[in-house]
């Protein structure tokens, strides 16, 4: 590290921190079943759809066999358990999804 950081700043830094949800998908049992192509870009469209409409601030698909992608979501942990839940993936057991409270900073973006 070679930028040196205060005290001072790291505390309005955290001053600035808003609550968002992180969910993680992962990959599950059913993620080859008859028809999972389909399914899978349903999944596709609903998160883009989502994430169109300011829910999701942040989606990150991932390429692993384990993580299947992740999600900066706007919205409390409750309610983004309760839209995940209604995911096509997940409803058809090709993935599985845990939500967790987090704070982020606004104006943080991933670089262009």
């Amino acid at each position: 590290m070679t930028t040196t950081v205060t005290d001072e700043q790291i505390q309005a830094l955290a001053a600035t921190a808003k609550p968002y949800s992180l969910a993680i998908l992962r990959w599950g049992p059913e993620r080859t079943m008859d028809g999972a192509d389909a399914i899978e870009l349903e999944h596709q469209r609903r998160m883009v759809s989502l994430r169109a409409e300011g829910v999701i601030a942040v989606l990150c698909p991932v390429a692993s066999d384990d993580v299947a992608g992740v999600a900066i979501m706007t919205v409390p942990a409750e309610k983004a358990e309760e839209i995940m839940t209604g995911d096509p993936c997940v409803r058809a057991g090709m993935m599985r999804c845990e939500v967790h409270p987090c704070h982020g900073f606004p104006g943080d973006t991933l670089p262009a």
